[in-house]
């Protein structure tokens, strides 16, 4: 059926070959059509071109994420600030007044402060990233685009939020400054953008991989939430790394979040510890849980409609 067959007159003369419909299509340039969708085939593609092509629908989902949120409340985007500074002022009440944890020398205040900012946007990309399919299930099953726009877009927006209380921790600097308190802003800071990657690379492999099982075993999402907080205090966030024990000083710095903190309260502070070592560690363990994260992403995106 699928070959051209002749039709030959009674005078004899032939007409040229008809050919099936199915041939003719399959005989069409590929550069006639405006968009060609395959099946996908490789478990590291991050899809550049489509990401680049679907650039204003990542730039919705980033402003959804950041209007939405509190359109309906009556304080608003005040929310970004008002909650690291209740965060931090909880911490300093507990654990700096209460529990008496050392600081490191600097205000508890402000030494909270640092580590929520940081901890706060690695937890909410984890979690926001953490229920990508489920929560857009009835987008993914309607319309086509690359599925990796919807976790980048959320790294997105918190990265905007992060920059919103970075100018908040950066106000509290300069007041405690003024107030005589030994602020030291170190050269290593030119290496603060590379740290940014770092926290949303590692929150991103860890929530694609956490989305890609939550989509299959829901009740796994009741458990993110208090992973992440227990994480936390495994992260020093609420103590500084130089008052834990030497036994077990080296399964702290396993953690890859513990180098990060401390990497930025010794840009910004001037304490803390900035280890060349421990960041390549981090550097390698983000980019393992990064690739492994998209390959097991783009692995369930073909099938997640007949498990969610």
């Amino acid at each position: 059926m699928n070959k051209g067959y002749e039709v030959i007159p009674k005078n004899g003369a032939k007409n040229p070959p008809i050919k099936h419909p199915v041939q003719l299509f399959s005989e069409r340039s590929l550069e006639d059509w405006n968009l060609i969708i395959e099946p996908q085939t490789k478990l590291f593609d991050l899809k550049f071109r489509e990401i680049v092509r679907y650039k204003d629908l990542m730039i919705l989902f980033v402003r959804r994420d950041i209007v939405t949120v509190y359109k309906q409340t009556i304080l608003g985007p005040l929310w970004f600030f008002i909650q690291p500074i209740l965060t931090t002022l909880v911490f300093t009440v507990i654990f700096g007044n209460v529990a008496e944890i050392p600081t490191d020398g600097l205000p508890p205040y402000l030494f909270y402060l640092a580590g929520v900012i940081v901890w706060n946007y690695f937890a909410d990309c984890l979690k926001m990233t953490s229920d990508v399919f489920t929560k857009n299930q009835n987008i993914f099953g309607k319309v086509y685009f690359p599925r990796v726009v919807v976790p980048l877009s959320i790294t997105i927006s918190n990265l905007i939020k992060f920059g919103i209380q970075l100018l908040l921790f950066f106000g509290f600097c300069i007041y405690f400054y003024f107030q005589g308190t030994d602020i030291e802003l170190n050269i290593e800071v030119v290496y603060f953008p590379l740290l940014v990657i770092l926290m949303a690379l590692l929150s991103l492999g860890f929530g694609m991989v956490i989305s890609s099982m939550t989509s299959k075993y829901r009740d796994l999402t009741f458990l993110v939430s208090f992973g992440v907080q227990l994480f936390m205090y495994a992260t020093p966030v609420v103590y500084p790394a130089s008052m834990v024990q030497r036994k077990w000083e080296f399964w702290l710095w396993l953690n890859p979040m513990t180098s990060m903190v401390e990497a930025f309260k010794y840009m910004f502070l001037g304490k803390g510890q900035f280890d060349w070592f421990w960041l390549g560690y981090t550097a390698i363990v983000t980019i393992i849980v990064f690739f492994v994260g998209l390959a097991i992403f783009n692995r369930t995106e073909k099938n997640f409609m007949d498990t969610v």
